[in-house]
């Protein structure tokens, strides 16, 4: 909790030094996105504070139901006058002053429904008829509406999010082979069928490929992590955010982060988040029951693939795709429901088991080195009477 709360205040503090700019000619006040964001953060701590002491059994009865809504709410962003249309794209839905990024609340839905669904057929999950099909239906249907929207980088999230979930249910490898195909061909018709995806792919495979046209990003993030060196220039100094680096404050937050504060704070803010991911998979483990363990799994995958994604994309190990840094990036929508999907995997974690004295690298480590002279010694005794 200590670590979750210490990554929201981290990220108050770079938005308020990569948004001043942006803020400014957007607003006249240097402070707009900063306070904005601070409110979403109070607003999402308050949810995870509560939300961490509601049994995560309780999500099970109404999961269903949040999935339904989940997509009827995407249907009604794609509707001209109450979904709000940015850059050619619907991902937004306008609730009066608040604007809602229904992708990011279609991922938690997704994540309570597989949970209790894999749950309901853990005796059927590798029939193909009753397993695979049906799952690869739900998820062709929920990427099809997120592909409406479009948002192929939140497509691919989701896709991880329920394939590492049906792979902890205990199905078959073949299937998961199969899906895995079927998934990446997908992916890739789906870059070449429009020419800006294929054409970020292909600045990708050679960033210097049209600098200042589609690979004008990941070049300006380029330099951005390049002049940030070994130790950064300084909080509060970086120079691409002065209208160089495109989305400064939310999907390239990381590029500041390196700039200003060098390789050792962004290598600081990686091994924070490896933390936290570790922390995730052994709460995932240690889970009281199967839909415990099936929801830690989709949770933890969740932050982690856009842990990676996000930063992989800003040191150019992977394409461009619009995914924030989880709890780090501006942008309300994710920032709340990101708090609230790991707000239940603290509850999940006041309930796992009991660890015995062995479990873990460092408590078998310690056992052996205080219970080996005393079994040495039984030992010894032991021959001794013999």
């Amino acid at each position: 909790m200590l670590v979750i709360f210490g990554l929201v205040f981290f990220g108050l503090f770079m938005v308020s030094t990569a948004s001043v700019v942006q803020s400014y000619e957007a607003t006249g006040s240097n402070n707009f996105y900063l306070i904005r964001q601070a409110i979403f953060a109070v607003v999402g701590l308050a949810l995870f504070l509560i939300v961490q002491k509601i049994d995560y059994h309780y999500w099970r009865r109404y999961a269903r139901n949040f999935l339904i809504l989940s997509l009827v709410l995407g249907v009604f962003v794609l509707i001209p006058g109450i979904g709000l249309e940015l850059g050619g794209a619907h991902r937004w839905l306008v609730l009066g002053p608040v604007t809602v990024q229904v992708t990011e609340v279609i991922k938690l839905a997704t994540v309570l429904f597989l949970a209790h669904w894999f749950e309901k057929i853990a005796d059927r999950i590798n029939d193909f008829k009753k397993g695979f099909l049906p799952f690869l239906g739900i998820l062709a249907g929920i990427g099809l509406l997120v592909m409406l929207e479009p948002d192929l980088g939140t497509m691919v999230v989701i896709a991880f999010i329920a394939l590492s979930m049906y792979l902890v249910s205990g199905v078959s490898i073949l299937q998961v082979v199969a899906l895995v195909t079927i998934g990446l061909s997908s992916v890739w018709g789906l870059i070449q069928a429009a020419p800006y995806r294929l054409q970020r792919f292909q600045v990708f495979l050679d960033p210097s490929q049209d600098p200042l046209g589609v690979g004008y990003h990941i070049n300006q993030a380029l330099l951005a992590v390049g002049s940030g060196g070994v130790f950064g220039l300084g909080f509060g100094n970086s120079r691409q955010k002065y209208n160089y680096l495109p989305q400064v404050s939310s999907d390239s937050i990381f590029a500041v982060i390196a700039e200003e504060l060098g390789f050792v704070g962004s290598l600081g803010l990686v091994l924070v988040f490896f933390w936290l991911i570790l922390r995730g998979i052994e709460i995932a483990r240690l889970a009281p029951d199967r839909f415990g363990r099936l929801l830690a799994t989709g949770i933890v995958a969740w932050v982690g693939f856009q842990t990676v994604v996000n930063v992989s994309a800003i040191i150019g190990l992977f394409p461009m795709t619009g995914v924030p840094l989880p709890l780090i990036s501006s942008g309300g929508s994710a920032l709340v429901v990101t708090l609230v999907a790991v707000g239940v995997l603290v509850n999940i974690s006041r309930q796992t088991k009991r660890r015995s004295h062995n479990e873990g690298f460092a408590s078998w480590w310690w056992h052996w080195r205080t219970r080996r002279p005393a079994t040495r010694r039984r030992e010894r005794a032991s021959q001794e009477d013999a």
